[in-house]
């Protein structure tokens, strides 16, 4: 066994274990963190922080490296799949926010956060190619084991406790759920992709379209003027209902056959959907699938944080926000509580009731609900006024609660207590 010994082991280097290093190295508290791939390379496509989660990047002071990665969120606009508009509502700091609202590429986020780490923590402070395959835990402490990429053990690593970032396919939460059931399918598949495009609406929108049982979009710009021709990299997200689930894998590719006929008549005065589309670099498919909340996440000195804790629909544009949320509040428990069994069980007490209720929001009545509303009410046909079909008040209100589940109403976010 390695001699090694950190006082937390933080197992998976995505935003949640990333954001969970920076903070606890801000309360003083070492750690590192072990990652399973050989080498960290840009994943995904675009993800939002909300300014909840901006927020807590601020504390860190990466809102500068932010805002040169990232574009800043004017609004949220929704519209039917006549190209029809239904709502609209200012977002970040338009609407009022004392943080933004980020649209971003989930590789831009990891970049920012990992070049971070590796400042203020060290160049060894993250370790590829240490997969964790068992934790072990006794009075004194936590022994984490791992192997390598080619399945060969290396040195194990002691430490006071362990939290398991290491995302969907969780050991930790294997080990301490084993009967767990399959993913939930919420019969929803989903295709994702990245198109250079010129600026749409105001540059900085985030548009819903359509609904989940004809087609619904989502598209959003990530970064700002990548080419001479002031051209954005456009993030989108086609979602159509379906009977049979996709590949649970992130990195699942696409085909442009099982979706595009869906969305073929989206040609709109302010948008030719199809043709966006056909741009796109590549395509990843996925389906829209989560797990009901656990109990609890901590099991004494060991603990699950993010998308090991508490997967959820990506409907809510909250997923990285709820791992940043969780890092965070964990950081500030151990800070103030010591590190031990104490402070993972107060990071439980708090995090594992939140988040159960936006797994289950998302599932009801996230934002995009309000397309869900005009869709049924209208039929899916034309409407001359959409006050004939919804009013705009129950619309806004759809949006406002689901603020106050997620922790990003305006007032309570101004005054909620820092974490760390």
């Amino acid at each position: 066994m390695s001699s090694t010994h950190q006082d937390v082991i933080i197992l998976g280097a995505g935003i949640g274990g990333l954001t969970l290093a920076l903070s606890l190295h801000q309360a003083g508290i070492p750690c590192r963190v072990y990652e399973a791939v050989p080498e960290l390379k840009p994943m995904g496509v675009g993800i939002n922080l909300l300014p909840h989660a901006v927020r807590e990047l601020g504390e860190l002071g990466l809102l500068p490296a932010l805002d040169a990665m990232a574009v800043r969120t004017k609004e949220a606009v929704f519209f039917t799949e006549h190209g029809q508009l239904v709502f609209t509502e200012p977002a970040g700091t338009a609407a009022g926010y004392d943080w933004p609202q980020f649209s971003i590429h989930r590789g831009d986020l990891q970049a920012v956060l990992l070049a971070a780490v590796r400042e203020r923590l060290g160049d060894g402070s993250v370790l590829c190619g240490h997969r964790c395959v068992d934790v072990d835990q006794d009075e004194a402490g936590v022994t984490a084991h791992f192997a390598d990429a080619s399945g060969e053990a290396v040195a194990s690593v002691r430490g006071a406790v362990a939290i398991g970032c290491d995302g969907i396919h969780s050991v930790l939460r294997k080990k301490f759920y084993p009967d767990e059931g399959a993913p939930r399918y919420s019969g929803v598949n989903m295709w994702r992709g990245t198109t250079r495009w010129k600026p749409i609406l105001s540059g900085a929108s985030m548009i819903r379209a359509g609904w989940l049982a004809v087609g619904k979009m989502v598209i959003y710009p990530i970064r700002d003027a990548i080419d001479a021709d002031d051209n954005q990299l456009v993030n989108w997200v086609a979602e159509i209902e379906a009977e049979q689930p996709a590949v649970r894998d992130w990195s699942r590719e696409g085909r442009l056959e099982d979706f595009l006929p869906a969305f073929e008549n989206w040609h709109f005065d302010w948008l030719d959907v199809p043709a966006l589309i056909r741009g796109a670099d590549s395509i990843l498919e996925y389906p829209m699938v989560d797990q009901d909340p656990l109990p609890r996440w901590t099991h004494g000195r060991i603990t699950l944080l993010g998308d090991a804790a508490h997967p959820m629909v990506p409907r809510g544009s909250n997923g990285a926000g709820q791992a940043i949320l969780d890092a965070r509040c964990l950081a500030g428990r151990l800070k103030k509580e010591g590190v031990g069994p104490a402070a993972l069980e107060s990071y439980d007490q708090e995090r594992v009731p939140a988040t159960a209720n936006v797994v289950l929001t998302n599932r009801r009545t996230p934002p995009d609900a309000i397309l869900r509303e005009v869709y049924e009410r209208s039929g899916g046909k034309p409407f001359a006024r959409i006050d004939d079909v919804v009013p705009r008040a129950e619309l806004q209100a759809i949006s406002d609660a689901y603020k106050r589940v997620a922790g990003y109403d305006p007032a309570q976010l101004k005054n909620r207590p820092s974490f760390v």
